[in-house]
This record gives C-alpha cells, structure tokens and sequence, in this order.
C-alpha cells in the first residue's frame, strides 16, 4: 500500500509559479516511478512530469519543458513539482501517482509521458491560472 497526499494548488495569473508537494507514506522502497499528471476540464488525463527513483531520471511533456521541475525528497519522503510562467491553458487538476509493479514500469520507460496507468495515486489538487 502506498499512500499520496497532494498540497500546494491554489489560483495564480498567468505567468506566475506554483509548488505542488505530494507526501508519499506505506511501502515507498516499491516505488519504482512517480509522477505528476493533470486533467483539464473536458479533457483527458496527461502526464506532466515523470521520476524515476531508481537512476534518477526525469522526464516532462513537451509543453511544460523547462518551466516545470519535478524532485524528490528522500528525506521529506515528498515529491514535489515546481511551475513557473504558468499559462491559463494549464488550469487543471493535478494529480501524484506512484508506481511500484516492476514490469509496469518497464513498460513507462517505453512510453514516457504516455503512460498513465500508475498503481497509486492521490486525490488531486486544483490548479487555476487566471489571464
């Protein structure tokens, strides 16, 4: 079992920055990927931004590349993602997942920020960018 309790979403402008955390408890040495995915209103689900504890590698979708920071605190046992310049298009709630069957994780590292079919998540935090 593993346990994702998400915090930092609020209302922001256009252009400003925001830093979601996600408290992670139960049996996080499982935890083989973690992530931050969002979904807009009318939309579908998309990754944001994906870690991968083991090697330390990270991943984001195109449109958020060098705006958004995803890290993890070992010893906060908390996943954060740091937004900055956000864009009203982003408004959206964001959920934390984590991921601890190792083939599933296999299979995330083929499809990067497609894959969407975490075992655990949170229950999401709001995020509103006004123009």
């Amino acid at each position: 079992q593993v346990q994702l309790v998400e915090s930092g979403g609020g209302s922001v402008q256009a252009g400003g920055s925001l830093r979601l955390s996600c408290v992670v408890s139960g049996y996080t040495g499982n935890i083989h990927l973690m992530a931050w995915l969002r979904q807009a209103p009318g939309k579908e689900r998309e990754g944001v931004a994906y870690i991968y504890p083991d090697d330390g590698t990270t991943l984001y979708t195109d449109s958020v590349t060098g705006r958004f920071t995803i890290s993890k605190d070992d010893a906060k046992s908390t996943l954060s993602l740091q937004m900055n310049n956000l864009e009203t298009e982003e408004t959206a709630i964001y959920y934390c997942a984590a991921e601890t069957r190792i083939a599933r994780t296999a299979y995330a590292r083929r499809l990067g920020v497609s894959y969407s079919d975490l075992s655990w998540w949170g229950q999401g935090t709001q995020v509103t960018v006004s123009p």
